[in-house]
């Protein structure tokens, strides 16, 4: 989801979706209504991973502060960067994350494993969208701040200088890569998966979790579908 209806997400609930994933790099969140949408993405339990808006310190912990299950880091460079950049998803002494009361830890002071408990309960999620990302990707797995990877196939497409994505064989073979990275390290993978191929390759490459569909992309074909069913009965032209 890339903006912030709420009535949108009572009914991906009641149709069976299971999570959901927040776009806020390209998305119309602010920080007030991300707050109130992610406490009813809880109260409805739905586990809502937030993709951030840039790679800093202050986008992944306000996220994780209001209770996203996990961010998905975009524009990481090489492995230095991801190693700088995921602690903030991290308590100390694991990493560098900041420490406030609130929804996390239920409104009352933390226990004394709250915050082991915090960071194996919040994942952390490289995306892998750029050639040097690509290039660190299994040294990036390996760091102990990343909980999993997310590649950004169409970003990565075009780092890599071949336009647009197209799930073509050189498309399917960076994905393969990533994929491996993560099952050798004993870590997860996230797949953006629009297509029943790409869906088909995720499943047999052992992604964690799917994401098959964006808010526009629902909201089109419902809209799409209604006008063809009015031509079929010609009320309209």
């Amino acid at each position: 989801m890339s903006q912030p209806h709420f009535s949108f997400l009572e009914m991906a609930k009641l149709c069976g979706f299971q999570k959901l994933v927040v776009e806020l790099e390209h998305g119309t969140f602010d920080l007030a209504t991300l707050d109130q949408f992610l406490a009813l993405a809880k109260a409805l339990d739905i586990p809502a991973i937030c993709k951030v808006i840039a790679p800093n310190v202050e986008s992944i912990q306000q996220v994780l502060d209001f209770g996203a299950l996990g961010v998905v880091i975009p524009h990481i460079r090489d492995v230095a960067h991801a190693a700088e950049i995921t602690k903030a998803a991290k308590y100390p002494p694991l990493g560098v994350r900041s420490y406030t009361g609130g929804r996390v830890f239920d409104y009352a002071r933390p226990s004394t494993t709250a915050f082991e408990d915090e960071n194996r309960r919040t994942k952390c999620y490289a995306m892998i969208e750029t050639a040097e990302s690509l290039a660190d990707v299994e040294k990036i797995i390996a760091l102990d701040t990343v909980d999993g990877l997310f590649p950004g196939p169409s970003d990565l497409a075009l780092a890599c200088g071949r336009g647009a994505y197209a799930f073509n064989d050189a498309d399917r073979a960076d994905l393969t890569r990533i994929a491996r990275a993560a099952r050798e390290a004993g870590k997860t993978w996230i797949m953006p998966a629009w297509t029943p191929a790409e869906r088909q390759f995720a499943l047999e490459e052992g992604a964690e979790l799917l994401v098959i569909a964006t808010q526009n992309m629902v909201l089109r074909g419902g809209i799409q579908s209604t006008v063809d069913v009015l031509r079929r009965e010609s009320v309209v032209a």
